[in-house]
This record gives structure tokens, sequence and C-alpha cells, in this order.
């Protein structure tokens, strides 16, 4: 979906970069493959994330391998394999318990991953709905990291290689108005 087909989906308030119209989470990959140089660039803006007293609580996990993925595949659930199975990239991220902000320092990480995909060409969709103790067993998590979400990485696909019952979802969802969001001396 390019810039003017993403306009008609997103408006902003105020003037921000178009990136962060721009990027959104499809559901439909192609199986092209990534080149090194240009995912490690997305990991590298996440290793660059801001975090509580530089602790940088973060991990990723990556799969890129059939067999990886495959691994990855046994604990993410239905709803989600169906589409994701053709991304060539899948990655976990996981946090360290022993950094008491490690969750809100994780989701910095993976919005900086996030935007530098988006600026490749690459399209990301974070998802929740694993079974994160299969996830912990198949890849040897220490028990002191917290599983936060698997990412699907990789290069839109057509919405017609989708499930039929997927393809009217697959475009850019709004935002609730900034004047819901910010809320001045109290919670109101």
């Amino acid at each position: 979906m390019n810039e003017l087909q993403i306009k008609q989906f997103r408006q902003s308030e105020h003037d921000v970069d178009p990136i962060y119209l721009n990027r959104w989470s499809p559901r439909s990959f192609s199986e092209k493959e990534v080149p090194e140089d240009v995912l490690m660039r997305v990991f590298e803006a996440a290793r660059w994330a801001p975090s509580a007293i530089n602790l940088q609580p973060w991990r990723f996990i990556i799969a890129r391998s059939e067999e990886d993925r495959a691994k990855f595949n046994s604990f993410i659930l239905d709803g989600n394999r169906r589409w994701c199975e053709k991304a060539p990239v899948l990655a976990v991220l996981i946090s360290d318990k022993e950094d008491p902000v490690h969750a809100f320092d994780s989701g910095t990480a993976w919005g900086f991953l996030a935007l530098q995909a988006a600026k490749e060409g690459l399209v990301t969709h974070a998802m929740g709905g694993y079974e994160k103790d299969k996830a912990r067993e198949v890849l040897n998590i220490p028990d002191n990291f917290d599983l936060q979400i698997v990412i699907a990485i990789g290069y839109q696909g057509e919405k017609e290689a989708l499930p039929e019952d997927l393809q009217g979802r697959e475009q850019p969802s709004t935002r609730r108005p900034l004047n819901e969001t910010i809320f001045e001396g109290t919670f109101k």
C-alpha cells in the first residue's frame, strides 16, 4: 500500500513525519528473503532505543531458516500462524525482569525496530497471540526473562494472498483523537 492509499485511512491532527502514518501492521507477507544488511539495520535501530539507566533489558531471538520458523510456529496461535507463516523473519522480544521497567524499555526497542523496518521498505506485525510457556521451553528462555511479543518481519504481500476472512482487515487502522489521549493536570 503506497503513501497516497494510506492517506485514505490515516490523517494526523498535527504535522508529523510521514513515517508515523505510513507504518502499519499488515498480515500479508511476501516470502522474499530480507537481505542480511537490511535486517541488521532494523535490529541496530532497536539497539539504540533509550532505556532506564541504560540497562537495555531487551533481547531478540530470531528465526530465518525454515527449521527455526517451524519452531516458532509451534507456539504461535492458529489465528496468527495462518497469516504469519509466509513472513521470512520471526522474532521473539524478551526482556530481563531484573530491570523494573523492562517491559516499557522493550516496547521502546520494538518501536525503534518497527520504524526502521518501515524506512527500509519492510513491514512488521507484532503479536501477543502465542503460548508463552511453550515458547520459553522451545527457545530455552531463562526464567529471569519475560516474553513480550512475537514479531513478523518482511516485505508486504498481496492482500489476495490472505485467507478470505482476513482480506477485509488488510488496511491501516485509525487512531483515537489526540484530545482523548492527553489529559492536562489530572485524568479526566
